[in-house]
């Protein structure tokens, strides 16, 4: 494995160099030709994982000025991006929901409601996962009910890999964090880095509420559609789920009342949620979910170590990486470059089924590395593809940064994958197949949302 890893760095700087070094075609700067070299360098490292997606992009945002394609200056200014800090206070919160019980309590409570026959219970795991992903970063949500999940397992006494129903119950734990996670910008850093490039190239954004109302719809009607295949490709060879339901009133009875800092961090977060619908714009998201940060401390509802605990560096050092390589190649027109290659193979297609195109990419891209790496690498290309076609670029962050987010099929696609694939209870051959049927579905019922339910909410003409 180190090996390999090695050889996919080296090809990556050869890689880079080849096209440093090559002869410019015409209509391209050097400057041009420098982005796309480094944009080269971090698709190889990101598809192959040979470094931490954090660390490639720290050598993204090092390379663009030392190879002299923007100033230092520009490099490192993404990372006062407000959107990232708009990340850091949405990870904040989800730290405190996560520190203080709160989002247990919201979990097992949902469950506890749906889990009486065993197609009920599996509808608990993913409506719950869903609903917490509406509001918590989806790989959060997956960690924090691995261990409940976990605990109904063994409560039934299943067997790993030897019971269909504890193949569904785990990928429903998956499947419902992943589908939540892109409903709305809390779900996961996608969508908040789709914004912060469209504000770097255009000077536009789109309000929570906004995103809410044209993804929220399909997230839910996905999340039923993602439990009737579970229920109908798995067997469900567990006749009583009681003992279950006993297990979970327990994991309810050891919560306890609910004390007073789930009560002050559901209010903060109540509050902050209603800040975003109707104050996003006017005071940006990133101020408010700030405000909402400082004010956990200031109620003393969280303490530094739970954020350093809980919340992804990671994330946020590659957000900054992401943003530049996406600005350098915007600013320098090597993403105008790359567009009109690929326009030589697109120009006869329809403006929407250009948009269709984007999606499918996305969708597919996005199982074999993290998605905010397939949106980092995608979505500068198909803004430069929208402008020669004369596609609005809001229309774009939609198509791909929504399917970006849907990998079902293998764990290193998405944590939640991940999380759920280490318990053992189902063969990587299962989720696959049940993956790659619900990823069919989910692009077709996208498809039937971009023409039909878009253009009523004016994003699509």
């Amino acid at each position: 494995m180190r090996r390999a890893k090695i050889l996919f760095i080296i090809i990556a700087f050869v890689l880079c160099a080849g096209i440093i070094v090559a002869p410019s075609p015409a209509g391209l700067s050097r400057e041009a030709q420098g982005a796309i070299a480094i944009f080269a360098l971090c698709f190889v490292l990101w598809v192959s994982n040979a470094l931490p997606l954090a660390v490639t992009s720290l050598l993204a945002i090092v390379l663009l000025p030392v190879l002299r394609v923007v100033s230092p200056e520009r490099s490192f200014s993404l990372f006062g991006s407000p959107v990232v800090f708009f990340i850091l206070g949405a990870f904040i919160l989800a730290a405190a929901l996560m520190g203080s019980g709160l989002s247990t309590r919201l979990a097992v409570g949902f469950m506890r409601r749906f889990g009486r026959t065993p197609r009920s219970l599996i509808a608990g795991v993913i409506f719950s996962g869903g609903f917490l992903a509406f509001w918590m970063p989806e790989h959060a949500v997956a960690a924090m009910l691995f261990p409940i999940v976990l605990e109904i397992a063994r409560a039934l006494e299943i067997v790993p890999k030897k019971s269909s129903f504890g193949a569904a119950l785990f990928l429903a734990l998956a499947w419902g964090a992943v589908i939540g996670g892109v409903a709305t910008f809390l779900g996961g850093a996608r969508a908040p880095l789709a914004l912060g490039i469209l504000s770097e190239h255009y000077g536009r954004t789109i309000g929570f509420l906004d995103w809410m109302v044209a993804v929220a719809p399909f997230a839910i009607v996905l999340l039923v559609v993602a439990h009737l295949l579970l229920t109908r490709l798995f067997a469900m060879d567990v006749e009583d789920v009681e003992r279950a339901k006993r297990a979970l009133d327990e994991k309810a009875r050891s919560l306890g009342p609910l004390s007073r800092r789930e009560k002050g961090v559901a209010l903060i977060t109540v509050i902050t949620i209603a800040g975003w619908i109707l104050g996003g714009q006017a005071l940006g998201l990133a101020s408010i979910a700030l405000l909402a940060a400082v004010a956990l401390f200031i109620f003393n509802l969280i303490d530094w170590k739970s954020v350093e605990e809980y919340v992804n560096w990671g994330v946020i050092l590659m957000y900054g990486g992401a943003m530049a390589i996406a600005a350098a190649l915007h600013e320098t027109g090597g993403a105008k470059w790359l567009a009109d290659v690929a326009m030589a193979r697109m120009e006869d297609l329809p403006s929407f089924w250009i948009i269709v195109v984007f999606a499918i990419f996305a969708a597919f891209l996005t199982e074999a590395i993290s998605n905010v790496a397939a949106l980092a690498l995608l979505l500068p290309i198909c803004f430069g593809v929208a402008d020669r076609a004369g596609i609005d670029p809001v229309v774009v962050v939609y198509a791909v940064a929504v399917p970006a987010g849907l990998a079902f099929a293998l764990p290193m696609g998405t944590p939640p994958n991940a999380i759920a694939y280490s318990a053992g209870y189902y063969r990587l051959r299962e989720s696959v197949l049940a993956g790659a049927l619900l990823k069919l579905v989910a692009l077709a019922i996208l498809i039937i949302v971009m023409k039909f339910y878009w253009p009523h909410l004016g994003i699509m003409s």
